[in-house]
């Protein structure tokens, strides 16, 4: 699906999608911070250059859809309208996190905004949206299952797995493959024959297409027509090619790709390169972007407070929630 960059927009809603943006790179930047002063610990894998996926995404999502995610998944989770105080908590190891401090950066939890993770596991989210996909099909809800993955999960077996699953059975499940070029420090021509995700779904008979990924026009709009496609006749897959700016996770030393290759893709960003286009439709001032960095600043200020506020869980409960042998 061809890019957005000459179509109109209502200045309303493009003020809250650059907000939306802006609210992730801000937390993911936050995030990087506290991890760096050892307030946040374990892994932490930040979504910079992405936010177009999850924010054009969300949008065309309605509240009754589950969403499913990777472990880079903050940016999902805050758009969904999981608390940014509880996120955080949950980044800190606190129990006022969504997750009770237990499951940290990789695994956000909220089943009141239907967001089912957040999965350490490569992959490991696809045969979890499949369920409950498959639990709304044999109820008769008319629910959209959104599954996030890596391209990096596609040579991973239950990626083959749920997409067959999902079309012998017709499910209401949205395959969003985030390509952002690299596995950890692989790029994928050196590890997929196959390079164009989207064209491994016709294996499956599913109905595929391919989107910018840094457009969150483009974006939102290619999600729309997707779920509308999956409301009415089965799943489809849709690859959002994207760029991530920082590396794999902070332990990575990033030595697979150029600086100048970064670079060059963070000059096309979502947030400066729609940025740009507002101001160039006379739809943003320079007080409208004051004012959102300025709550967004307000919020994030909040969200950490919460947390260095919050409450580690004792030692007493080290076993709660966990399946363990009776003493004898």
């Amino acid at each position: 699906m061809s890019a957005t960059a000459g179509a109109p927009v209502e200045r309303t809603h493009a003020l809250a999608l650059l907000r939306d943006m802006i609210r992730v790179r801000r937390f993911e930047e936050k995030c990087a911070e506290l991890y760096s002063a050892g307030r946040i610990r374990g892994f932490l894998h930040l979504y910079i250059g992405e936010e177009a996926c999850a924010v054009g995404a969300v949008q065309a999502l309605g509240p009754e859809d589950a969403v499913v995610a990777t472990y880079r998944e903050h940016g999902h989770a805050l758009v969904r309208g999981v608390d940014p105080g509880r996120l955080m908590a949950e980044m800190f190891g606190m129990r006022e996190g969504c997750s009770r401090g237990r499951g940290g950066s990789m695994h956000i939890f909220d089943a009141a905004a239907r967001f089912y993770g957040g999965n350490a596991i490569v992959g490991g989210g696809l045969p979890v949206a499949v369920g409950l996909a498959l639990a709304d099909r044999m109820q008769g809800r008319q629910r959209v299952t959104a599954c996030f993955f890596g391209e990096g999960a596609v040579a991973e077996g239950e990626f083959h797995e749920s997409l067959n699953l999902a079309a012998l059975w017709k499910l209401p499940v949205l395959f969003l493959c985030e390509n952002n070029l690299y596995a950890m420090g692989t790029r994928i021509d050196l590890s997929q024959s196959q390079t164009d995700v989207h064209a491994r779904a016709a294996g499956y008979r599913i109905p595929a297409a391919v989107v910018d990924g840094m457009d969150v026009l483009a974006v939102e709009r290619a999600v729309r027509e997707a779920a509308a496609s999956v409301r009415e006749g089965g799943p489809y897959l849709l690859e959002l090619r994207t760029y991530r700016f920082r590396a794999h996770s902070m332990f990575d030393p990033e030595l697979y790709r150029s600086k100048s290759e970064v670079i060059a893709w963070m000059a096309r960003g979502p947030i400066v390169t729609f940025t740009a286009r507002l101001r160039a439709q006379g739809l943003l001032e320079d007080a409208d972007l004051e004012s959102i960095e300025a709550e967004v600043a307000r919020e994030i200020d909040e969200a950490v407070a919460f947390a260095e506020a919050g409450t580690p869980e004792p030692a007493a409960d080290l076993l709660r929630d966990v399946y363990v042998e009776a003493a004898p």
